[in-house]
């Protein structure tokens, strides 16, 4: 077999490297990665029990980096929290706020069966890059009908946002979603409002795959002062 110089082959390793680096995705300017504090894993490797119908393929891999505008800020925590059961069965409405995302027991507020949702008040409106939601992570489960949206009128009638609906049969009656169903984990669950100016945020859900019961480790809401 003929041999071939590697100095022959210099120059198309770095063509190709040169086109890997354009076809990569490149930071935007004037964005940064969002830097999260994720809780402890509460179980390792990936569930094979679980199945719906419009549950998203599993990977198994970590989530990758999420690009937000300079200046992005957390502004959910210690935020007022409401929801349509002020008398949970387990916890207290106040910890979808308060900063632990332990997914041991003490750390999760739960409600009853059927659709149930919480509403954080961030007490402003703001431009919203950042949605980080764990319902409950110390198993793995998938919640039902999960739907987020988004406003600045505290009775969600007017000017209502829907970022995020993994209901796809509309069992829930808020419409019938595109988003896939997914897997509860330590990362949490991460959606892009893509800059939606709100004061409110709604969250909806409506059982899960273990039990009829929804629940609350943590929320979060990143954005950035309304222009």
């Amino acid at each position: 077999m003929k041999k071939v110089s590697f100095r022959l082959l210099l120059p198309a390793l770095a063509a190709a490297l040169l086109t890997a680096r354009a076809a990569a995705p490149s930071q935007e300017p004037g964005k940064e990665e969002l830097k999260l504090v994720l809780p402890k894993p509460m179980f390792i490797g990936t569930p094979r029990n679980i199945s719906s119908p419009n549950l998203e393929k599993i990977t198994g891999k970590p989530r990758g980096p999420f690009y937000v505008p300079a200046g992005t800020k957390l502004l959910s925590l210690h935020k007022p929290v409401t929801a349509s059961d002020m008398q949970p069965v387990i916890g207290e409405v106040s910890y979808v706020t308060d900063g632990e995302k332990s997914g041991e027991d003490g750390y999760f507020v739960e409600f009853g069966p059927g659709k149930q949702y919480v509403q954080i008040d961030l007490k402003a409106a703001y431009e919203l890059h950042a949605i980080l939601i764990w319902h409950y992570h110390s198993q793995a489960r998938v919640y039902r009908d999960v739907v987020v949206q988004v406003s600045e009128d505290k009775d969600f009638i007017a000017g209502v946002t829907t970022v995020f609906n993994n209901d796809h049969d509309n069992s829930s009656g808020l419409g019938a979603g595109r988003d896939k169903e997914y897997i509860e984990t330590a990362e949490g669950r991460l959606i892009d409002p893509r800059g939606v100016r709100a004061r409110y945020v709604r969250l909806w859900s409506n059982g899960n795959t273990s039990n009829d019961m929804n629940h609350y480790v943590e929320v979060e809401v990143y954005g950035t002062p309304a222009k």
